[in-house]
């Protein structure tokens, strides 16, 4: 069924809105109309606004965007939207010259089916892909008429998230062409006051600064930005626009009393963000991960994050460093005090921190915590101060105990509720999932690092959000006779600058009365008081009735119950989840919340081949390490992870990271060639491939199937062979042989030379810091009358080789970059043709998928992806027959 995702919608943290709108057919080239550089291929866009209305923290925004088609013939609109991923879309609908087509949320598996049966009818659906660290891309498109208007509006809320003593919301601003009426309003209102208010932009030139209109007093507060067309251009003569890039909203509220309770309506908000508070000290067990995959700049990038934390780290806290490899190592054998003469020694350790080994992910989180729980059992840390593991892993356990159920059990059960996990999982190659739970169970959260070039200031980041712990173990308690349906009420840990949220429904509707009693443990004592709301004091509060939409405190409720349901979701198993996914179901469509379980049906007219579209909401392990694509969409969410591979009869598979896509090609050539598949001179490693074929012809296929059924993997400068076949793997190191079967279950070390054999699945070899390679065995029925066993090849890691690598797959591991024109249908309906222009070659590709079955070896995953035809001429180097080379070594 993951397969059927059409129209997904990704949303977000604080609070994020994006117009990305996009008025261009793909099949197009942007051509400026001389006359008016309003028209972009026929489409106008005349208008385009952001409204966004934020009452007590809850935000209701509003994109509109309208367009015309100036053209003489029917043209395609498109309307891009980049939305944060904590958001919920309410609402969506176009109209069309009056008419207008809704958008209706539907239990997912209703909405499916519905899906399913535009498909029979030869229909496709909408998309929604990941477009950032933040945003996911929410894309329809419709075809006009001639002189036809078009009006999006799409709706979303969100409760923003208080980090760093501020409230901040996003809004991606990137028109892509000018726009006559472009606007971003923002309306503030906050009963408590407002404190500071603040809006800024990365597009923001000192001549665009004036534009930004900011008005604030005690409750209220106004943003508007409204450039005129000459403001937009790049330059004076231009018809680009200079709109491209994030606009910023921060503001804070008064805080005359640690907290604030809101009743309207049967419903309650409390908000409780103490201020004046000492300091906890804390006591913080970093667990690093130094497997071979860390090495490089991830390793670099670990040790400059830490190096900062050291630098941010208070005397009174306690700290040690925990690493697993292979091994676990730890820095001090308990935790210490941050004293300076402390802090220059484990600067010293850290700047030492390299790479090896596998990953014993069990060894090191275990390590971790028998060392926090001993600390405390002895007396060794402070009784009142608050204690925190961070764990940053890269890969997947491999070396130990290494079943992710078995880990997540061991660790629930070592740490009892005492204190919070935080698990980092660093790019693409994690188990996102596993991290998930695990943090869930324990009273944290999983974040993603993201490889890039600022991965150590997104590790420093996650720190400073956990670094001052101000409260442990805070309980609001609410008269249980009184309230039902309950937030969550208890919290580990209240950090300074943070902020938290509990809401409720009254049981009588009627009442207008609340007290809640408040405990937590502070730093010198414990804090405890009762305070008490009337619904009087909030109406009285409330006078400004223009600013507020709707219960804004019911949905803020329900809002807020949905999110903790999806995440205890996660961690639960049984008659639980079924129970707890009933309920969000429920609460999502009452509310008409897009979120995991409902979906967003979007309606079109049903002439010149527009086709209705799904609008779904991922979440964060399935929207990378999934590929969610519909049977006919010619584009989809997200690659599992990026590499290159070659399996099948031969299937090449080519990522292409920047474009989010992939190229395949095949290679017919004759069983018993040799191709060479990777030829790096500057590592000394090569990689060849033998092909064999079928048991005999097969009478029904015009070209015979040709599957690798020996790999070869030399590495000259350690003078070491891997040969695998189907039946056995061999190394050859000098002189010396060692040999395995399939049936073996093997994990074998040697200098340079990491080797990991998974009984009858396959194997990982990494040889010191450079690439690493996946052996995937394929098995067919003994006594199939046609196929034999095979192997496919995946490198990981590829850029740890030199620039200098090449073959058929080696040559790929350079960056390539390709551009898709002219879109049309192929000789397969599901199958739409499409010219490539790719170094300085014009070819006819056709949209297609491939199989990658690293994680799947009987039945595979669909890769999406751009077919070359004729043995991928135009696109390798040379012909293919350029590799064929003599023998395996």
């Amino acid at each position: 069924m993951e397969n059927h995702l059409l129209l997904c919608i990704f949303l977000l943290i604080p609070a994020f809105a994006s117009s990305d709108f996009l008025v261009a057919h793909v099949r197009n080239i942007k051509k400026r109309n001389a006359d008016n550089d309003l028209v972009v291929n026929g489409i106008e866009i005349y208008s385009m606004k952001i409204d966004s209305k934020i009452t007590s923290r809850f935000a209701h925004n509003v994109i509109t965007s309208r367009a015309v088609n100036r053209g003489n013939v029917h043209k395609e609109v498109f309307f891009d939207v980049e939305l944060p991923k904590t958001a919920f879309i309410t609402n969506f609908s176009m109209t069309i010259d009056g008419v207008t087509y809704p958008g209706t949320i539907k239990e997912k598996e209703v909405a499916k089916k519905q899906y399913e049966k535009a498909v029979s009818k030869g229909q496709t659906a909408g998309l929604v892909k990941a477009s950032g660290r933040k945003t996911e891309k929410f894309t329809v498109s419709v075809n006009i008429e001639a002189a036809s208007k078009v009006t999006f509006e799409l709706t979303y809320e969100e409760l923003l998230k208080r980090q760093f003593g501020k409230y901040e919301m996003f809004i991606k601003v990137k028109p892509k062409q000018l726009v006559k009426d472009f606007e971003i309003e923002v309306n503030i209102f906050e009963p408590q006051g407002i404190t500071e208010l603040e809006a800024e932009g990365t597009f923001i030139t000192n001549d665009l600064q004036n534009i930004i209109k900011k008005t604030f007093s005690d409750k209220k507060g106004h943003i508007s930005f409204k450039p005129t067309l000459d403001q937009q251009r790049t330059c004076a003569n231009c018809s680009q626009s200079v709109l491209d890039g994030d606009f910023t909203v921060r503001y804070d509220v008064k805080r005359t009393a640690p907290d604030d309770l809101q009743i309207v309506n049967g419903y309650f908000v409390h908000f409780f963000a103490p201020t004046n508070l000492p300091k906890l000290p804390k006591n913080v067990i970093f667990v690093i991960d130094i497997s071979g995959s860390m090495s490089g700049r991830e390793i670099e990038q670990t040790r400059e994050a830490l190096l900062k934390i050291l630098d941010d780290i208070k005397e009174d806290d306690f700290f040690n460093f925990i690493l697993f490899g292979s091994e676990v190592q730890t820095w001090k054998e308990t935790l210490i005090k941050a004293t300076p003469e402390n802090l220059d020694e484990a600067r010293k350790f850290v700047r030492g921190i390299d790479t090896a080994g596998m990953t014993n992910l069990h060894g090191g989180i275990m390590r971790g915590i028998d060392m926090l729980n001993a600390a405390h059992e002895r007396n060794l840390v402070p009784k009142r101060s608050a204690s925190i593991i961070i764990m940053l892993t890269d890969g997947q356990p491999n070396v130990g105990i290494s079943n992710t159920q078995d880990i997540q059990e061991h660790v629930k059960k070592a740490i009892e509720g005492k204190y919070p996990l935080y698990n980092l999982g660093f790019g693409y190659g994690v188990d996102y999932s596993f991290l998930e739970k695990m943090a869930l169970e324990n009273k944290g959260l999983a974040r993603r690092i993201y490889p890039d070039s600022d991965a150590a200031l997104q590790l420093q980041g996650f720190y400073d959000e956990v670094s001052n712990p101000m409260l442990t173990d805070i309980e609001l308690n609410y008269p249980e006779n009184e309230i039902s349906d309950l937030t969550k009420n208890s919290f580990k840990h209240f950090y300074d600058g943070s902020e938290i949220v509990v809401a409720g429904r009254f049981i009588d509707n009627n009442q207008n009365h609340l007290t809640v009693d408040v405990r937590g443990e502070g730093a010198n004592d414990a804090l405890s008081y009762t305070t008490q709301q009337d619904a009087q004091q909030t109406d009285k509060a409330f006078q400004e009735q223009e600013y507020i939409f709707g219960d804004y405190i019911e949905r803020l409720w329900a809002y807020l119950t949905i999110e903790q349901l999806l995440e205890k979701r996660i961690a639960a198993t049984g008659e639980e989840k079924e129970n707890l996914t009933a309920k969000a179901l429920d609460l999502s469509l009452k509310y008409k919340f897009v979120t995991p379980l409902t979906s967003m049906v979007v309606t079109k007219p049903e002439d010149y081949n527009n086709q209705d579209g799904i609008a779904d909401k991922p979440i964060e392990a399935q929207a990378v390490t999934g590929v969610t694509l519909a049977p006919q969409s010619y584009l989809y969410t997200a690659h599992p992870t990026w590499y290159t591979s070659v399996d099948g009869d031969p299937h090449f598979i080519i990522s292409v990271p920047q474009k989010e896509d992939a190229i395949c090609f095949n290679i017919n050539e004759n069983p018993g060639a040799v191709l060479n598949l990777i030829n790096d001179p500057v590592t000394g490693i090569t990689v060849n491939g033998e092909l064999i074929g079928d048991k005999r012809a097969n009478s029904d296929a015009k070209i015979q199937n040709t599957y690798f059924g020996k790999l070869g993997i030399a590495n000259k400068h350690l003078d070491l062979k891997l040969t695998v076949t189907p039946e056995k793997i061999t190394i050859q190191n000098g002189n010396e042989k060692t040999g395995f079967t399939w049936l073996d279950s093997v994990t074998l070390q040697q200098e340079g030379l990491t080797l990991i054999i998974n009984r009858k699945k396959n194997l990982v070899l990494s040889m010191g810091s450079s690439a690493s390679f996946v052996i995937v065995l394929h098995q067919v029925w003994k006594k199939h009358p046609l196929h034999q066993d095979f192997l496919g090849l995946y490198t990981l890691e590829s850029d740890k080789l030199s620039e200098q690598t090449h073959g058929l797959l080696g040559q790929f591991f350079h960056p390539i970059d390709f551009t898709i024109l002219e879109i049309h249908p192929g000789s397969d309906p599901k199958k739409p043709d499409a010219t490539m222009i790719v170094k300085n070659n014009e070819l006819t590709v056709t949209r297609g998928w491939q199989k990658d079955y690293r994680r799947d070896p009987k039945h595979g995953v669909d890769i999406p992806c751009w077919f070359v035809h004729n043995n991928g001429a135009g696109l390798i180097d040379g012909v293919h027959t350029d590799y064929i080379v003599s023998s395996l070594f």
